[in-house]
């Protein structure tokens, strides 16, 4: 197998143990258990469970924003914040298990097995979320646009945290995912006119 087919299967791995188990669950010893591999051989890849969780997370993060940016493209105001919307919602909607993993699983497991945030990891996504939070604060009128963008971007999340619950329960929403996405846009695009 090659190196970068070594270091997939690895964080391939990672995700699965985080999914099922959480990140208690998350271990070295795991990892190498679930492979077939010595921890040696996952320390090699990953030598600190920061740069493990990095690998992990930050990535998706990244393409969060880079779907977000391009969303952005030539469009302001409130045409810029339905477009960021409607970008952001279909990219998490699209799959949700890797929105649990990256916005849930770390606030549940924190929460539940009383555990510190990995070092690291919030230095490694600060610059991803101030790229995507500047980016759409260019397309606002007005004052405070960074913080109203931060809340569009919490809108946007909790929107597809109800989905993302009534897929878990089996429980789907009485609205249609895209009317509620349409509603979404429509609502905090009037903010800015037009």
């Amino acid at each position: 197998m090659s190196q970068a087919g070594t270091r997939d299967r690895i964080l391939d791995t990672a995700r699965e143990i985080l999914a099922s188990g959480g990140t208690g669950a998350l271990s070295f010893d795991a990892i190498a258990r679930e492979l077939g591999k010595s921890k040696q051989a996952v320390l090699y890849w990953f030598p600190t469970k920061q740069a493990l969780m990095s690998a992990l997370y930050v990535p998706w993060l990244e393409a969060e924003a880079d779907v977000a940016v391009a969303a952005l493209e030539g469009r302001e105001h409130a045409d810029a914040i339905r477009a960021f919307v409607h970008a952001v919602a279909a990219f998490h909607l699209a799959d949700l298990h890797r929105f649990r993993l990256i916005y849930l699983l770390p606030q549940v497991q924190r929460t539940v097995a009383n555990e510190r945030p990995v070092a690291g990891v919030v230095e490694a996504v600060h610059p991803v979320t101030d790229r995507l939070y500047a980016a759409l604060a260019a397309k606002l009128d007005g004052e405070g646009t960074r913080a109203e963008a931060t809340a569009i971007h919490a809108a946007v999340l909790g929107l597809v945290l109800m989905v993302s619950l009534g897929d878990a329960l089996d429980d789907p929403l009485k609205h249609g995912t895209d009317g509620l996405v349409s509603a979404l846009a429509e609502r905090l695009a009037s903010r800015q006119g037009a």
